[in-house]
């Protein structure tokens, strides 16, 4: 278990821009605290521990940075992997049907997987692999980072300043962040079941 206030207080921005970088662009990142260190660091702020502006601007610049990672590694790394037609996993048909997934889902996609525990550590070396275009990703990976990167925090400061001992109930926090940022993709995947439940003229 993570001591988040601890570890942000002794590595400060440095340690947040590392943290954040490694769990939104490296896949062996899956596994670190990203809502709950950026809502922490907000509530850090909130104290006067740390500086709220440069709070924001280390966690999207870590956010954003690192989703253009982890797309570069998906890019490079892909074809190596899916170049093997009888692997079970890494097969070319599976590239294809994520390549026309991110070709009509891919925006939205990329944005709400921000809010997402560990889909956002994966979703950036997906989209490389499937060789969405840069441009169109990177478009979307800064909206994102900016809303994810700064969102959060901001919303954990003001309400820092409003509710006394907030951090004690930051699980629940997280817990309310995480279902509200569900909300749009199970309303996405109940519009897909409805379509594929009409039948075709």
């Amino acid at each position: 278990m993570f001591d988040l206030p601890h570890l942000i207080q002794t590595f400060s921005y440095l340690g947040l821009f590392i943290i954040v970088f490694a769990e939104t662009g490296l896949l062996m990142g899956f596994f670190l605290p990203g809502d709950s260190l950026l809502i922490t660091a907000g509530l850090l702020a909130a104290e006067g521990s740390l500086k709220l502006p440069l709070v924001v601007l280390v966690c999207v610049l870590a956010a954003i940075t690192g989703n253009l990672t982890g797309y570069f590694v998906g890019l490079k790394v892909g074809p190596f992997l899916f170049n093997r037609p009888k692997s079970r996993l890494f097969r070319p048909e599976h590239v294809t049907k994520t390549h026309s997934y991110f070709e009509k889902h891919g925006p939205k996609t990329i944005i709400l997987a921000r809010f997402i525990p560990i889909i956002r550590t994966f979703i950036a070396t997906i989209s490389g692999v499937s060789g969405m275009g840069f441009q169109k990703f990177a478009i979307y990976s800064i909206v994102g980072g900016l809303l994810w990167g700064a969102g959060l925090p901001i919303l954990a400061y003001y309400l820092g300043r409003i509710i006394p001992d907030l951090d004690k109930y930051l699980l629940l926090v997280i817990g309310v962040v995480i279902v509200i940022s569900l909300i749009p993709v199970a309303l996405e995947l109940l519009k897909h079941r409805k379509l594929a439940k009409v039948p075709a003229e």
